[in-house]
C-alpha cells in the first residue's frame, strides 16, 4: 500500500513538472525580445528588420527591440548570438552567406551547426552594381573590358563571400582590382553614387535607385535574373560557376527549446503573409517574400557550405588580403 502511494506520488510530481515545463513554453516569450541586425542602419537588411519586428510585436505580444551590430559582414552579430543563452530571447535577423562562407574564410568563434534555423523568409537579390556616367558603361562586358586596361579599378567589397567572388573572377578575367571594404549598403552607397570607387558588391540596397537609375546593376548574384534588373545576367550567365544565392532568415542558438523556435517560427510565418512586410521586401527593397521551414533552410545551407568548400579548394586557398 505504501509503495502504491509512494508511486502516485511519484507520479503525480512528475506530472507536476511537466505542467509546469508547458506553461512556462506556452508563456514565451514573457518579456521583450532582441532582434540583432548584423549591418548598419539604413542597409536593406536593416530596413525590413525593423518592419518585421513590428509585425513580430503584434504576434508576440511583446516589444521586439531592433539593435544594430555590424561589422565581419554580420559576423559580429553572429559572434554575439553563439554565446547567448537566453533561449530565443536573442536572434539575429540576417543573411546565408555569413554563416555558409564566413567560417570558411576566417577564424569564428562559431559554425554552421551552432545555430537553429527558424525560418527562412526571404530570397535575396545580390548584385555587382556601378554608377551613373561610368566610362564602361552599364553592362558587365564593358566593366571587365574597361578593368583589363585600368589596373587599380576600384571594388567595393562588403562579405567575405563577395570578396571571394571578386577575387575569383579577377583571377578568370585576369584584372588587378583595388579593394575597398566597406560596411553594409549605407556605406557603400555614397562611395558609388558619388564615384569614389567604379563598382561594388550590393546585397539590396541597389533596389531602392531601380527607378532612378542611379545605381544600374552589372551582374546577379540569386540564381535567376533579378526581379528588378531582368537585364542584368547572372553569375552563371556571365561564365562564372559559383552558386551565390541568398536567404534572408532568423537564427537562434542550437540549444533554444523547440516551444521557443516554433513559436518563433509561427509569427515569422504570419509575417511572410502581412501586407507591411511584403510591401517593404516585394515593392521597396524588390525582393521576393517566401516561407522556408527549419530544415529546409539548414539543408540549402549544408548544400552551400559543400560547393563553396570545392570552390575554395578548386582556387587552392582562400582570397589574399591587401597589402
Amino acid at each position: 500500500m505504501k509503495m502504491q502511494l509512494l508511486g502516485t506520488a511519484l507520479l503525480s510530481a512528475a506530472m507536476a513538472v511537466g505542467v509546469a515545463g508547458q506553461v512556462q513554453a506556452d508563456d514565451f516569450p514573457s518579456k521583450p525580445l532582441t532582434l540583432v541586425v548584423g549591418w548598419g542602419a539604413g542597409g536593406s537588411t536593416d530596413i525590413q528588420a525593423r518592419v518585421l519586428a513590428n509585425v513580430l510585436e503584434e504576434q508576440l505580444g511583446q516589444p521586439v527591440n531592433v539593435v544594430n551590430q555590424p561589422g565581419a559582414g554580420g559576423g559580429v552579430a553572429l559572434s554575439r548570438l553563439a554565446v547567448s543563452d537566453d533561449e530565443g530571447y536573442t536572434f539575429v535577423f540576417g543573411t546565408s552567406m555569413t554563416i555558409t562562407f564566413g567560417p570558411l574564410s576566417t577564424e569564428t568563434n562559431y559554425q554552421l551547426d551552432d545555430f537553429r534555423y527558424v525560418a527562412g523568409v526571404t530570397l535575396g537579390q545580390s548584385a555587382i552594381v556601378t554608377g551613373e556616367d561610368r566610362p564602361f558603361g552599364d553592362t558587365w562586358d564593358g566593366l571587365i573590358e574597361y578593368a583589363k586596361e585600368n589596373p587599380g579599378t576600384s571594388y567595393a567589397t562588403q562579405t567575405a563571400l563577395d570578396r571571394m567572388i571578386i577575387e575569383y573572377i579577377a583571377q578568370q578575367e585576369g584584372l588587378d582590382l583595388r579593394i575597398v571594404p566597406t560596411s553594409g549598403g549605407a556605406g557603400m552607397a555614397p562611395l558609388i553614387l558619388s564615384g569614389d570607387v567604379d563598382f561594388a558588391y550590393s546585397g539590396g540596397t541597389h533596389s531602392g535607385y531601380a527607378d532612378s537609375g542611379e545605381m544600374p546593376v552589372l551582374l546577379g548574384l540569386a540564381e535567376d535574373r533579378l526581379a528588378a534588373y531582368p537585364d542584368a545576367p547572372t553569375l552563371q550567365e556571365a561564365g562564372y560557376d559559383i552558386n551565390a544565392a541568398e536567404i534572408r532568415m532568423a537564427m537562434v542558438p542550437k540549444d533554444t527549446p523547440d516551444a521557443h523556435v516554433e513559436r518563433l517560427a509561427e509569427a515569422l510565418e504570419v509575417a511572410t503573409q502581412d501586407e507591411r512586410f511584403i510591401e517593404i521586401t516585394e515593392e521597396r527593397i524588390l525582393m521576393p517574400v517566401t516561407w522556408m521551414p527549419e530544415d529546409e533552410v539548414t539543408q540549402t545551407l549544408d548544400d552551400q557550405v559543400a560547393g563553396y568548400k570545392a570552390l575554395l579548394e578548386e582556387l587552392g586557398g582562400l582570397p589574399q588580403d591587401e597589402e
